[in-house]
């Protein structure tokens, strides 16, 4: 099929309104899609996660159809889907297109591919600006260009300016822009009691035919298929927002940073997933969580806490991922050269908050934002773990994985190796944290108040040494200071003892 014109269609870029289905002629203007093998092998790709791209491309590819638009769809399977490379190469040879024309790529080193292989076929890129956004990469780079330091906080409260959202007037709706102090309680030791299950959606035959796909193509692949109930869809999507805008925000603000045994789901919304692939606008959720407020049906630290995350951390993270890469996923500020512990890909481990978590992991390829950074993120940073091995994790296991939002989550929230460029100071924190947060403790063979000895949790031993390994660097850092002079209670041969006991468990896991 000879034409004029060739429109790509990436896999996280399956929006409605997306702006390349603008001005396109049906008969004369195709749409390109392409499934990869190579997208679930360069990193080992949960099932889950694979089969949920893979799902949500092709009911897309389906609408679009129905929509009257010619769709050349380069499937799992095909000769040419080894890598995505050699589809696009073969798809351009087959169309002989004078331009492809795509909304810009989310991830770097996919939007580089694509243009190498433009440059080689003689092929004019038109890039379209991606308007899923609230702020665009030149809009963050303006605002980042005025300030010595970016901080999230600073950004947040200019987004909700710039676009009117909980504000009356010049000043936030409550008289206060940030209402954490509300939140971050615990269940207590009761638990968190009834919960509201989210709504689940049973595959259909197209999904099936993709868990079929996803087993027989990735057999060795990490994670399950059996629980798979992901919305892959633009309708299901918007029944997934209206189930956790009536059933689950009014009580997401106390306790969004709990956690509790055998409870993956809590109160969380579980439509990053959705988001990421544009089968919901932020808008539209924003918009529904700040009605919920204003009608009544969700106090205002819950709903001032979930459009944080979307229109703050989301849109912040994407700014400094556009801003620093490609260099960004080779900093390691702290020197951490540990490996990932193999248990990581298989939940062995005598250490139960990180059984749980992991466990939960491979099973449904989802955990909420405080078992990421406080328990698999946190051991990882007092551990030592390489940043860039513990990105590939993240980016492999977690079903709303894409490497712009997963990136600056991971290596500056959670690993500081960016050196505090998105977060000030490491999140570093004892077992007594989990056991404070979670009961993930009461079953552990460990004691979270205890740094040496057979008992002593692994969280508490590594802390005090991240203390001890990085007291030069911290020991005066304003925000910081505080935490570390908690060492000067540590006499020389207590320190010894730790970082013994510290290097006994990189040997027994490294």
């Amino acid at each position: 099929m000879v034409c004029e014109r060739l429109t790509l269609i990436l896999g996280d870029q399956l929006d409605r309104a997306s702006p390349v289905l603008q001005g396109l002629v049906h008969d004369s203007d195709p749409i390109l899609m392409i499934e990869s093998r190579e997208e679930s092998r360069r990193i080992p790709s949960h099932k889950a996660r694979t089969a949920f791209f893979l799902a949500a491309m092709r009911h897309h590819a389906g609408w679009l159809r129905q929509q009257g638009h010619t769709v050349d769809y380069v499937t799992l399977n095909h000769a040419d889907a080894d890598t995505f490379g050699s589809a696009l190469s073969a798809a351009l040879q087959r169309c002989k297109p004078r331009t492809l024309r795509m909304v810009k790529a989310g991830e770097y080193g996919v939007q580089q591919n694509i243009e190498a292989v433009c440059s080689t076929y003689g092929t004019t890129l038109d890039l379209l600006e991606d308007t899923h956004f609230y702020c665009s990469s030149d809009a963050f780079s303006t605002w980042r260009s005025g300030r010595r330091k970016p901080v999230m906080e600073h950004f947040y409260r200019w987004v909700r300016q710039t676009h009117d959202v909980l504000m009356d007037g010049k000043q936030p709706v409550g008289g206060e822009w940030n209402l954490d102090k509300q939140n971050r309680k615990t269940f207590g030791k009761n638990g968190p009691g009834m919960l509201p299950s989210p709504i689940g959606f049973a595959p259909d035959k197209l999904t099936h035919e993709v868990l079929a796909e996803v087993t027989a193509t990735f057999p060795d692949n990490p994670g399950e298929l059996q629980h798979f109930d992901w919305p892959v869809t633009r309708e299901q999507a918007l029944e997934a927002l209206t189930d956790f805008i009536e059933h689950r925000l009014p009580a997401f603000g106390p306790f969004q940073d709990a956690m509790w045994q055998d409870e993956p789901w809590l109160y969380h919304s579980h439509l990053s997933a959705a988001l990421n692939l544009k089968l919901l606008n932020p808008r539209e959720v924003v918009d529904a969580a700040v009605a919920a407020y204003q009608e009544g049906r969700a106090p205002l630290n819950s709903v001032e806490g979930f459009i944080r995350q979307i229109i703050g951390w989301r849109e912040y993270v994407r700014g400094i991922y556009w801003s620093d890469m490609p260099d960004y996923l080779q900093r390691n500020a702290l020197n951490a050269q540990q490996p990932l512990p193999a248990f990581y890909w298989t939940a062995e481990t005598d250490m139960h908050c990180l059984a749980q978590v992991i466990g939960q992991t491979l099973r449904t390829g989802y955990a909420h934002h405080i078992q990421r950074l406080m328990v698999t993120g946190l051991f990882a940073m007092l551990f030592g773990v390489r940043p860039l091995e513990i990105h590939r994790w993240y980016l492999a296991v977690y079903v709303d994985a894409v490497e712009w939002v997963e990136a600056p989550n991971t290596l500056g929230m959670s690993q500081h190796a960016d050196g505090g460029l998105l977060g000030s100071k490491p999140y570093a924190a004892s077992g007594r944290y989990i056991q404070r947060m979670s009961n993930y403790c009461d079953d552990c063979r460990y004691r979270p108040g205890l740094s040496t000895g057979e008992l002593a949790c692994p969280f508490t031993t590594l802390y005090w040494d991240f203390l001890i390994r990085h007291e030069m660097r911290f020991g005066e850092h304003p925000r910081t200071a505080m935490q570390w002079r908690m060492l000067t209670k540590l006499d020389t041969t207590q320190r010894r003892a730790i970082v013994a006991q510290a290097n006994d468990i990189r040997s027994q896991f490294g």
